[in-house]
């Protein structure tokens, strides 16, 4: 048995663990242990308030996009498999397809742009979020 067990184990037996303070009361998950000291307080309030730090919400608000122009994408990506399927005007789906594409291009473009920003006001890297890559992502889409 490893050693941080075995202490744990005799930890148990010698009844250390019997009388901690909060026994029997659920656990408070709503402080984050790693957050800045400085940030507790105002998050606190901030929270307890039905708000939230700006810097959370352009994070939902950038996944939220995120989403709804890869939805788009794989919409229009759909539509475009059934209609050959069906023999329909090839220059008329084609030209819909690529028009969508340069529309997700421009678009991750400006994801990108509002990623970067997001990024340099994020109090820690571990929330930082990973720039798109829209070859990757239309790889992803028609290969599927």
């Amino acid at each position: 048995m490893p050693k941080i067990e075995e202490q744990i184990r005799k930890a148990i037996e010698k009844g250390t663990f019997k009388d901690l303070p909060g026994k029997g009361k659920p656990l408070r998950l709503d402080d984050n242990p790693h957050q800045d000291p400085e940030w507790r307080l105002a998050s606190h309030m901030l929270s307890s308030s039905g708000y939230t730090l700006p810097w959370i919400e352009l994070h939902q608000e950038i996944k939220q996009e995120i989403e709804r122009v890869r939805g788009s994408l794989k919409r229009t990506w759909m539509y475009y498999e059934k209609a050959k399927d069906k023999n329909l005007a090839d220059i008329q789906i084609s030209g819909e397809w690529e028009k969508a594409l340069v529309t997700f291009r421009n678009d991750v473009e400006k994801l990108n742009k509002r990623i970067r920003n997001y990024n340099l006001v994020v109090p820690s890297v571990q929330f930082q979020l990973i720039l798109i890559d829209p070859q990757k992502e239309i790889n992803r889409i028609t290969t599927h």
